[in-house]
């Protein structure tokens, strides 16, 4: 009878703690469910405070063009594009350089990507200029010329700048470079001979235009020097 009441102590006493085992087990889920939701506007604040410190760290430029347009000029234009160049060209620009170059220098390496466009302005083809013998069409075309010079912005850029230790850095030395850069960019179209081409594009292109008009012949010819 003893060995009965003691099994059914056990029993209630193993009930009793699985009871307090699952409830206890309860409580810690709520809690632990609790403390997620609670930490949940903590971490949400964390992330829009890095945010917002990111953003004046590192502003996002904003431009702002004037509403007031200017138009000086308008002009028709009769230009028979015949040729285009695109050339990348390296540049160099630096001020402060020599003895004290690490004090007070600055120095920019600029690679430059721009586009050179060549052809012939018929605006300048007068009457004079085209005669008729022999049922053969004489035209004697202006001299081939450059229409557009200028760089690629999109694909130009500042590859590396070295400024001396108590140098701010020249505001104006990006602009000395891409003004140099314009300028190598159209000498190097000239001494590949980019005229010569867009003359003999423009000859050919207008000759075939030219004969399609009905005209046997046609002989292009050099203007008379002087």
């Amino acid at each position: 009878m003893k060995n009965d009441n003691r099994l059914r102590a056990w029993v209630l006493v193993i009930g009793i703690l699985a009871v307090m085992t699952l409830a206890a087990l309860g409580v810690i889920a709520v809690i632990r469910s609790s403390t997620q939701h609670m930490l949940q506007p903590v971490t949400d604040l964390s992330s829009d405070v890095g945010t917002q410190i990111a953003q004046v760290l590192h502003p996002t430029p904003t431009i702002i063009p004037d509403p007031v347009t200017i138009i000086y000029q308008v002009r028709t234009l009769a230009r028979l594009e015949t040729i285009q160049y695109s050339v990348e060209k390296v540049i160099t620009a630096e001020t402060g350089q020599g003895l004290f170059g690490p004090f007070i220098g600055d120095r920019l390496l600029f690679v430059a990507h721009g586009y050179v466009i060549a052809g012939i302005d018929l605006e300048k083809l007068g009457p004079a200029d085209m005669w008729v013998e022999d049922a053969v069409l004489y035209v004697q075309l202006p001299d081939a010329e450059i229409f557009v010079a200028t760089l690629d912005n999109e694909k130009s850029y500042v590859y590396d700048r070295e400024t001396g230790i108590f140098s701010q850095g020249s505001i104006e030395l990006e602009t000395l470079a891409r003004q140099a850069a314009e300028n190598e960019i159209r000498q190097a179209a000239l001494d590949d001979g980019i005229l010569d081409l867009a003359q003999s594009n423009a000859e050919a292109y207008l000759y075939r235009l030219l004969r399609s008009l009905g005209f046997a012949e046609v002989i292009f010819v050099e203007p008379e020097t002087e």
